[in-house]
C-alpha cells in the first residue's frame, strides 16, 4: 500500500510537470492559466488514493488518467463560468473575463480533448473500460449542467430532482475518480463498484456541504463572501428543503426570493431574510445531518472492501478532508 505522504508528493509532481502545447498561445494559455490557479485536486487525489490501496508505487499509467480527471473538471469550470456569467474563479478573473467568451469556449473545447489524450494513457488491458467509464461520466456531467440550467426557470424543484442534478453534475466525476484508480490498479469488479458508490455518496455530501457553506460558513475561513446562492436564487439543497418544509410560509419564502439585489445593502437584506427563514425551519441543521448520513453511507461502502485498518484509514481521511469544513 502507498502511504498518504507519497500521494501528496505524486500530486505535486504531477501538476508541476503537466504541460500543454505552446502554440497558438491564444488557445493554450488559458489552459495553463486554469491549471496554475489550482484547486483542491480532489478528483486526482481520490484516483491516486484508491490506486494506492492495491499497489506499492505509482507509475505513469495511473498518473496520466489521474491528471485527466482534473483537466476535464477544469474544462467544465471554464464553460460553467461563461454560462453563469461568473467574474471570478478561485480569487482571480475567469477565463472568459481575462480573455473573451470565444477564447474561453475554444480553449475549453481543447481542454476536454486534452483530458481524453491523458485518459488514453491508461494500461492497454483496461483502456476500453477506462474510456467507457470516462466518456459515460463526461456525458453525465453535461446532463447535470443542463438540469441545473433548467432549474433556473423554476420557482422550486422537488428534492429528488435536485439530488439527481447534483448526482450528475458533481457526484459522478468523484465516483469516476474512485473507480478509475481501482480499475487501473487491477481491483476486482466488486471492489470497483463499491469504490464508485463510496465516491458517489461522498460527491453528494460534498455538494450539499458546499451549499451549506455558502450560507453558514465564516467568510474569513471560507475564503469568499457568503450568500451568493441566495442572491442568485440558486436551487441549493437548503432552498430545496426550505420549500419542502415551508407550508404556510411558502409565500414568505417566495417574496424573499423576489427581493431586489441591485446594491450591496439590498443583497445583504435578502441574505439575512432568507437565512432567517432557514433558521426558523432548522434547514442548516438538517443539511449537516444529511452530510453526516451520506458520509456514513460512503464509509459503509468502504467497509465492504474488507481492507486492512491502514488502508481503510486512507479512505476515511480522504472523506473527512472532503467535507470537514461543515463539522
Amino acid at each position: 500500500m502507498i502511504q498518504e505522504n507519497h500521494i501528496n508528493d505524486a500530486l505535486k509532481e504531477l501538476f508541476d510537470n503537466l504541460t500543454f502545447t505552446y502554440e497558438p498561445a491564444g488557445l493554450y494559455d488559458p489552459l495553463r492559466y486554469m491549471m496554475e490557479i489550482g484547486g483542491k485536486r480532489i478528483r486526482p487525489r481520490l484516483c491516486l488514493t484508491t490506486y494506492a490501496l492495491y499497489k506499492d508505487e505509482f507509475c505513469k499509467e495511473i498518473l496520466s488518467p489521474a491528471a485527466a480527471l482534473e483537466v476535464f473538471h477544469s474544462f467544465t469550470l471554464i464553460h460553467d463560468d461563461i454560462m453563469d456569467k461568473a467574474d471570478v474563479r478561485r480569487g482571480v478573473p475567469t477565463v472568459y473575463r481575462k480573455w473573451d467568451e470565444n477564447t474561453a469556449i475554444l480553449s475549453g473545447d481543447v481542454m476536454s480533448i486534452e483530458s481524453y489524450k491523458l485518459i488514453a494513457k491508461a494500461p492497454a488491458e483496461v483502456l476500453p473500460e477506462a474510456l467507457e467509464l470516462f466518456s459515460k461520466t463526461a456525458a453525465e456531467v453535461c446532463e447535470g449542467q443542463q438540469y441545473d440550467m433548467d432549474f433556473e426557470d423554476l420557482e422550486c424543484v422537488p428534492m429528488s430532482d435536485y439530488l439527481k442534478m447534483i448526482g450528475l453534475k458533481t457526484a459522478v466525476l468523484i465516483a469516476c475518480a474512485a473507480k478509475m484508480g481501482a480499475l487501473i490498479a487491477g481491483a476486482s469488479a466488486q471492489d470497483c463498484d463499491l469504490l464508485y458508490r463510496y465516491g458517489y455518496d461522498l460527491g453528494l455530501a460534498f455538494q450539499i456541504a458546499d451549499d451549506w457553506l455558502d450560507t453558514y460558513a465564516d467568510p474569513e475561513v471560507f475564503g469568499k463572501a457568503i450568500g451568493g446562492d441566495i442572491v442568485n436564487n440558486k436551487k441549493s439543497w437548503l432552498m430545496t428543503r426550505a420549500f419542502e418544509k415551508a407550508e404556510d410560509r411558502r409565500e414568505e419564502l417566495i417574496a424573499a426570493m423576489a427581493m431586489p439585489v441591485g446594491t450591496e445593502e439590498e443583497k445583504e437584506a435578502k441574505i439575512q431574510t432568507v437565512k432567517a427563514i432557514y433558521d426558523d425551519l432548522n434547514i442548516g441543521e438538517e443539511a449537516t445531518a444529511e452530510i453526516t448520513r451520506l458520509h456514513s453511507r460512503a464509509m459503509e461502502h468502504a467497509a465492504g472492501l474488507g481492507l486492512k485498518p491502514e488502508a481503510y484509514a486512507l479512505l476515511e481521511n480522504y472523506a473527512k478532508k472532503l467535507i470537514g469544513r461543515t463539522k
